[in-house]
């Protein structure tokens, strides 16, 4: 079998565990059979370290990416500093000879440098995206999506993401039985439900500036379940309906029927993972008057189903406690 030659791009300062990923799943050791042949390249080859002591020795400079069938960036540290040239016009030559170009986390950052994106679905690390956003408008931000393929240009959400995306390109060139072969021996799932929205924190504002508006939260904290509308919260604050929403609007950053719902769906994810209570009563528990509707925007900000969500948990759970009762229990 003809191997696939892939060029992972390395530069100084680099993240260990972002390029652990690439490096173990197209390398030898979590397969059985030897799929790829893997090169690092970076600008000029020889050893690059980690602020953490980690080093990796680059074989090659950027021009061996133009021969690679696939080039992987998994990282780059400076998102708003431009990559250098010769690595930019590297990657462009190798789209042009045929490869299949990958940006894991902030690698999507040098893709979007090169002009790769443009025009394009892209994916990025959340906490980035208004930078990306920014700095790339003409590309099409999917801030929920773990990765994304678009005309064989790939990128992933943050992080642990890129173990998904990785293990996509495997499933895509080898077929499903290799890739999950593989996930297997990593213990990791071979595709995950959901998308990277699941792992957003989703702050709700519950203090600010504004004394009336900090008496409002709370109030609304402690009858989340009731119904709500503007007129009998107006009375509440002693505010007419307009001074009101310009309030709110202005110490939140959100409009009142956005804070509830948002906070309505947290607190929701907290009765799922507490599994002690059935679904359909912890729509009605956190005030939404329809377990459907509830469902859909659940299902709509978290990527998951409320089902899905309380299954991860439980399965959370119990891989923690697993792990205790391992670390505890006494030899006989």
């Amino acid at each position: 079998m003809k191997l696939t030659d892939v060029a992972i791009v390395a530069v100084d300062g680099f993240s260990p565990f972002h390029y652990s990923v690439p490096c173990m799943l197209f390398g030898d050791s979590v397969s059985e059979t030897k799929r790829f042949k893997l090169q690092i390249c970076a600008e000029r080859p020889g050893l690059l370290t980690a602020p953490d002591g980690f080093a990796l020795n680059a074989s090659a400079d950027f021009t061996a990416l133009e021969q690679a069938d696939i080039v992987v960036v998994p990282y780059w540290g400076a998102v708003h500093q431009r990559p250098p040239q010769s690595l930019l016009d590297s990657l462009v030559r190798a789209r042009e000879n045929g490869a299949e170009i990958v940006g894991l986390c902030l690698g999507a950052f040098v893709l979007g440098y090169a002009g790769l994106l443009d025009g394009k679905r892209a994916a990025t690390h959340w906490e980035f995206e208004q930078a990306f956003q920014r700095q790339f408008p003409e590309v099409r931000l999917d801030i929920n999506a773990l990765y994304v393929d678009d005309q064989r240009i790939i990128t992933s959400a943050g992080t642990a993401a890129a173990l998904d995306c990785c293990l996509y390109i495997i499933r895509q060139r080898f077929g499903s039985l290799a890739a999950n072969q593989i996930a297997r021996r990593m213990i990791v799932p071979p595709h995950r439900e959901g998308g990277q929205a699941q792992f957003i924190a989703q702050p709700v504002p519950k203090n600010t500036r504004d004394a009336r508006i900090n008496g409002l939260l709370e109030y609304l904290q402690q009858h989340i379940a009731e119904p709500h509308n503007l007129d009998s919260l107006a009375q509440v604050v002693a505010m007419s309906r307009r001074t009101l929403t310009r309030h709110f609007t202005r110490a939140t950053g959100m409009s009142i029927a956005d804070w509830l719902t948002i906070e309505r769906l947290r607190r929701s994810q907290l009765l799922l993972e507490a599994g002690n209570m059935p679904v359909e009563q912890v729509a009605e528990s956190v005030g939404f008057r329809s377990a459907v509707t509830w469902r859909q925007q659940f299902k709509s900000r978290f990527g998951v189903s409320p089902g899905e969500w309380r299954r991860q948990a439980i399965r959370r759970f119990s891989r923690t406690r697993e792990s205790i009762w391992s670390k505890t229990k006494k030899p006989p």
